[in-house]
């Protein structure tokens, strides 16, 4: 919905115990504004936070004075039939991937979009298996797949971005094809990894009916190209059938990497294309998790318990060295979960369910590398960040013992500088092995363990209980984002060695979450669609 319709915006405060209703806003309001509840037009409900230590809830209202604005989503929300068959292909079926799909659906071009891993539903046993202490498959789990890395790791739509434009586009979407409609008010919107799936699945549909082609477990091992120097371009790809093994070429003027942060081998493929590329920071560390009800004991104080207040979340940052030790993807009410792609390393990652029951509390808890730090090691080309996820993720599995168990340590241990002889209940399902998590976070060759535990004595002063007896660290936190960036012109966001190679979303370096890299999509999507618009007027030309 255009906010512009709207006359302006107002804050509201409500106590926990008011009622949560159309009236008690449109009373709020009309107090705040000083004029009678007639006066207002209708009201839209844009963000909604809590303040749970000072009991209350504050809202954000757009607002009109008698006049009248439409609730409906814009017609353009909704993509049309396409009129143009093209030769765009897209490589990645994530946020970034299938929102540049539906961008340039609703501007009437039918793209051909491609993923390694399975759609939604099969996807689910894969997860399974990998839960049950089974193997991995390279193709199909938590990172690859319909939906992309966070489609079962994650549900959350967290944006440094205000809810407005393309953000508030995006939410729009999600919404209209199953999301919660708190996902447009809340301040930190969540969809649930149980019900991001269906979205998922649904957006899909849509987008079938207006004339887009997905191909799943179908994987890009090759990009043809032609000419030469600054005149080199696209001129097909090479693809791969995941079951079979048998390639095919198809030609495509457009191609649109949207892989993710774990797609190692297209970084190894864009590396032999010659492409412009570049080693980038990111961060590595572990999980920690605590029981929910300490959480909620520590953030909520004398309101914990209220039926308002769901499961609390937090945010801890500290420098230590000057190099950032900070909490990431918290999951209020979650689940840890193996997140690894092969059995030679092991990854884990985090989730909640859109109820966040869960009787556990995990968060990322990572220390910042800086490319400084891979030139120190020897790893500065434009790879190195992976190799120093390997070498952690693989001394990773070799603490863990196999069947997919991660090392494992009580948080008062790791202070003291110890292993564990016992470890609390986790919700870490394949199960947790005690473990020297020094040696794992060490084992790339910086000193991750003596910062994240400087840092966590810093977390320790700022909240209450975080250092309890009842915390435990899992390891390795690893693919928290992409370690390299392939090069994009900024307005055309192609790649400036290779016309027709359109950067999106996560995996390339240009996003970092399922919200910033649907944005990104649809930003490429703009620029392919009027590279397309062009070419299609120079062949009619050229025809005449």
């Amino acid at each position: 919905m255009e906010e512009s319709r709207f006359a302006s915006q107002v804050e509201i405060t409500l106590e926990l115990d008011d009622p949560e209703d159309p009236a008690a806003y449109r009373h709020a309001v009309a107090r705040k504004l000083k004029v009678g509840t007639e006066d207002l037009g209708p009201l839209t409900l844009i963000k909604r936070s809590l303040d749970a230590r000072r009991g209350r809830v504050q809202f954000h209202v757009l607002f009109s004075l008698g006049e009248k604005s439409p609730a409906e989503l814009d017609a353009g929300m909704v993509p049309r039939e396409a009129t143009r068959n093209s030769r765009i292909l897209i490589v990645g079926d994530g946020p970034a991937g299938l929102f540049c799909a539906y961008e340039l659906a609703r501007q009437g071009i039918a793209a051909t979009v491609i993923d390694r891993g399975k759609m939604v539903q099969p996807r689910r046993r894969d997860l399974k298996l990998l839960n049950a202490r089974g193997g991995v498959d390279a193709d199909s789990n938590y990172c690859f797949g319909e939906g992309g890395a966070r489609t079962y790791s994650d549900g959350k739509l967290y944006t440094r971005s205000h809810k407005r434009g393309p953000v508030r586009d995006v939410l729009e979407v999600l919404h209209l094809h199953g999301a919660p409609a708190q996902i447009l008010t809340d301040a930190r919107p969540h969809i649930g990894s149980n019900l991001l799936p269906e979205v998922i699945a649904a957006l899909r549909e849509r987008l079938v009916c207006a004339g887009v082609r997905f191909e799943f477990q179908t994987r890009l091992v090759g990009i043809e190209t032609e000419g030469r120097g600054a005149d080199r371009r696209v001129a097909g790809a090479r693809l791969q059938d995941v079951e079979t093994g048998e390639t095919r070429g198809v030609e495509t003027s457009s191609l649109i990497l949207a892989t993710g942060h774990s797609a190692r081998d297209i970084f190894e493929l864009a590396h032999e294309l010659g492409l412009p590329m570049e080693a980038k920071g990111f961060a590595l560390g572990v999980r920690i998790e605590h029981p929910q009800a300490l959480i909620n004991e520590a953030q909520y104080g004398r309101h914990a318990g209220h039926p308002k207040l769901g499961a609390a979340s937090y945010k801890l940052a500290e420098q230590v060295e000057g190099r950032g030790v900070f909490s990431f993807c918290m999951c209020p009410g979650g689940w840890i979960v193996p997140a690894m792609t092969d059995v030679e390393h092991l990854v884990v990652n985090g989730m909640s369910l859109s109820k966040r029951d869960s009787p556990f509390a995990n968060s990322g808890l990572v220390v910042g590398v800086e490319v400084d730090d891979l030139r120190a090691l020897g790893l500065g080309d434009p790879l190195g960040g992976i190799e120093l996820q390997r070498r952690v993720e693989g001394a990773a599995q070799a603490a863990g013992g196999g069947q997919n168990r991660a090392p494992a340590v009580r948080v008062t241990d790791f202070i003291a500088g110890r292993t564990s002889s016992t470890l609390p209940d986790t919700s870490y399902l394949p199960g947790l092995s005690s473990a020297d998590l020094d040696g794992v976070l060490n084992a790339g060759g910086l000193p991750l363990a003596r910062r994240m535990r400087e840092g966590l004595a810093g977390f320790g002063r700022r909240m209450k209980g975080f250092l309890s007896e009842e915390a435990v660290l899992v390891g390795v936190e690893s693919r928290t984002s992409a370690p390299v960036r392939i090069l994009r012109d900024s307005r055309s966001f192609e790649s400036p060695g290779l016309a027709g190679l359109f950067l999106a979303g996560e995996g390339p370096g240009y996003a970092g979450g399922i919200v910033s890299a649907a944005v990104d999509g649809m930003r490429v999507a703009a620029s392919v669609a009027e590279r397309d618009r062009k070419q299609e007027g120079l062949n009619r030309e050229g025809a005449s």
